[in-house]
């Protein structure tokens, strides 16, 4: 556990972790987790990283970016990049990796950096942070 004053920045691979808890049962309780992270030091920044498809008139995210965002996330998102498959399908790409790597690692030398993902890309990311 980190000491009182420690400054902390929480990163949130959205993505990733929806999937995760989904798979598992879990419903995650993001004011609780700010709660959480604050009492552990000074929660600095709490970031949320998710793709946005733009062109859809409902998009099922917005009601939970838009309490993200105003109970003290700070919401970073992008849109989807459309492509085909190669099938003849169209998918979505929905990555937002590079962009929470690199906000991670120009923060790591001033906080104490989490991230909450369900992704194993970032185990390297970390050692570079930390070089």
């Amino acid at each position: 556990m980190l000491r009182d004053g420690t400054k902390l920045a929480l990163f949130i691979d959205g993505a990733n972790l929806y999937a995760a808890a989904k798979a598992l049962g879990f419903v995650i309780d993001y004011k609780r987790l700010l709660t959480e992270f604050r009492s552990r030091g000074t929660l600095v920044r709490a970031f949320y990283y998710t793709v946005v498809i733009e062109d859809q008139e409902f998009f099922s995210l917005r009601p939970l970016l838009a309490w993200l965002d105003y109970n003290g996330f700070t919401v970073v998102t992008k849109p989807a990049k459309e492509f085909d498959d190669g099938e003849g399908r169209c998918r979505f790409k929905r990555s937002m990796g590079v962009e929470l790597a690199v906000n991670a690692m120009e923060l790591a030398r001033a906080f104490a950096v989490t991230r909450l993902t369900a992704s194993s890309n970032f185990i390297s990311a970390r050692a570079s942070a930390l070089a």
